[in-house]
């Protein structure tokens, strides 16, 4: 796999950078360069304290993505070209992303998700999930498909927003001068 530079340079991307809006392309190959995005994705969301982490948030426009609901190591699980479906039940909760610290957006979620895809290695893996896994799954499957948990917000969520969005798009113009 050819990244925009070294994996071990690779940190996670803030918004409104423009890679968090792309549909990503899917994985074609299996090797040791995926193997090593895979594992420094899991290393920044552990460093990050996050659940989930997508490739477009480390700069990366493919569909894999890590997560792990639990924060046990054992439960690191990479998903490459992961696909949702049979989506039931419907929860709302509150929901942040390490690509825009600082923002916390009520967000309705299906209760209970399938998720099919392959591992690392290019093993199909195939998986049903509830409560939080679920929640995750459709997160980080949203940051696939350029979607943010910001899309969509209530009128009294963007008010609540307002400033901590403001703010990192300042930051963000600013770090691109």
């Amino acid at each position: 796999m050819r990244l925009p530079q070294p994996v071990d340079k690779l940190r996670i991307v803030m918004y409104p950078a423009a890679v968090l809006r792309k549909r990503c392309a899917p994985i074609k190959g299996f090797d040791d360069g995926l193997a090593e995005l895979a594992q420094r994705m899991i290393a920044l969301m552990h460093e990050a304290r996050g659940v989930g982490l997508a490739a477009p948030q480390v700069g990366v426009s493919h569909r894999l993505f890590v997560c792990n609901a639990t924060g046990q190591p054992d439960d690191d699980t990479v998903w490459v070209n992961p696909v949702l479906s049979d989506l039931e039940g419907s929860v709302e909760a509150d929901e942040g992303c390490l690509s825009i610290p600082g923002v916390n957006v009520p967000k309705r979620r299906a209760a209970r998700a399938r998720l099919r895809g392959f591992d690392v290695h290019g093993r199909p893996s195939e998986a049903t999930a509830t409560e939080l896994l679920a929640r995750i799954w459709q997160h980080e499957s949203d940051h696939l498909n350029g979607v943010l948990v910001i899309d969509g917000m209530s009128e009294a969520a963007e008010l609540a927003n307002r400033r901590a969005i403001k703010q990192l798009e300042a930051d963000y113009a600013t770090a691109r001068r």
